[in-house]
């Protein structure tokens, strides 16, 4: 029998073309549903309700990132995270990252193999603020002597206790020994007062996500002079190529080239944001800012002991005005607790974290949410558990 050629093939050209177009995963059902996202008082230690402005600047339209009117944006991004550094560093800029990508652009900059790294563990918490100065003073030439550390690194805001560390002196200790400073300012950038310069501190960084009120996955940062030294006159190249300050001050504009290069895809829609929420900070002002946070702080502490609920740092001083933490309220489970506060009036509160994990819970009212009337809401929340959740008789 005799077929033509059409008639032989069409069959396996169609199995052919099957073979080649099919999927063998189809499309998963909750990609084929619109997106839903509850909305949520979010008073825990971060993220925190981003403003409507902000929101707005990071729904414009996307422009190329390597575009000129991206770079004005990032040269304003710039000159706002000055600002709130109170810095006159050339060297500022934001990481394409979380806070902890700044950490660790600041630490691979710096830090070469072979070299020590001192880092203050925040444990000290119910001392005076003069005792704890004194006795970091006394613990950081001790170690300085010993370990002769490169880097001595600071948590300025501590969200996981709510302690707010002394900084007056430190970095005068670190240049003696020729140590660089490193502090971080994600929980209390904004909340609490902070001066690069007059401080002598030499790297700075925080995140977007807290009292800047910006969505997460931006970081500035900022390093002096003495930082810029030790970086750009390393033996080894550092182990991130993403966070390679020599390619990062360039595609900033920081390294005084006349041509900025290609280096990543910076997150646009982000940069927006952080730029605006940065605009906030200026237009309000950072002493206002520091004393709203303080103000309602305040109100807060006092609604919280009139409900009989311990505040879990004694030193008024000591507490940052951003995150504050409260002892567990004696026969409850914290986590009902916060179940239930989730669960009834759409809250965030936390428990604690590392150390102070079965200790405390958290409440965070910062930038956009540190008001009197938020206070207020979470005040209600609280009472609201403590009269309906469980109590243990012991």
């Amino acid at each position: 029998l005799y077929f033509p050629l059409a008639a032989r093939s069409a069959p396996l050209l169609q199995r052919l073309e099957r073979s080649m177009s099919s999927v063998t995963i189809p499309p998963p059902a909750c990609m084929l549903r619109p997106l839903e996202a509850p909305l949520r008082y979010l008073f825990g230690p971060g993220p925190s309700n981003v403003p409507p402005r902000v929101l707005a600047a990071g729904g414009r339209p996307i422009i190329g990132h390597l575009h000129p009117e991206m770079y004005e944006i990032m040269n304003d991004i710039k000159k706002g995270i000055q600002y709130a550094f109170q810095t006159e560093n050339n060297m500022t800029i934001s990481m394409s990252g979380s806070g902890h990508a700044a950490m660790e652009c600041a630490v691979f900059n710096t830090v070469e193999p072979g070299e020590s790294v001192l880092v203050a563990i925040n444990g000290i918490w119910g001392e005076r603020v003069a005792e704890i100065a004194e006795r970091m003073g006394k613990f950081l030439r001790t170690a300085m002597q010993k370990h002769k550390p490169v880097l001595f690194f600071l948590t300025h805001g501590e969200s996981s206790a709510g302690l707010c560390h002394p900084i007056d002196g430190i970095g005068d200790i670190c240049r003696k020994h020729d140590c660089l400073f490193l502090v971080d300012t994600v929980a209390s950038l904004g909340a609490a007062p902070i001066f690069m310069d007059k401080q002598n501190i030499d790297i700075l960084y925080t995140g977007s996500q807290k009292a800047l009120n910006a969505p997460p996955g931006t970081a500035p940062i900022s390093f002096n002079d003495r930082a810029c030294h030790k970086m750009f006159n390393r033996k080894t190249k550092p182990v991130s190529y993403l966070f390679d300050m020599t390619h990062l001050s360039n595609y900033w504009g920081c390294d005084g080239k006349p041509a900025r290069a290609y280096h990543h895809t910076g997150p646009v829609s982000g940069f927006f944001a952080l730029r605006e929420s940065l605009a906030i900070l200026a237009e309000r002002g950072l002493e206002e800012s520091w004393r709203k946070h303080k103000e309602v702080a305040a109100y807060l502490y006092r609604g919280l002991e009139d409900l009989g609920i311990k505040l879990f740092i004694p030193e008024r001083d000591l507490r940052l005005p951003s995150v504050t933490t409260i002892a567990i309220p004696k026969g409850y489970d914290w986590r009902e607790m916060l179940a239930y506060i989730m669960k009834h009036h759409q809250m965030e509160m936390t428990g604690g974290l590392g150390p102070s994990i079965g200790m405390v819970m958290r409440i965070g009212l910062m930038g956009y949410n540190c008001e009197k009337s938020n206070a207020d809401m979470a005040l209600h929340a609280l009472a609201d558990a403590l009269k309906n959740c469980r109590k243990s008789k012991a």
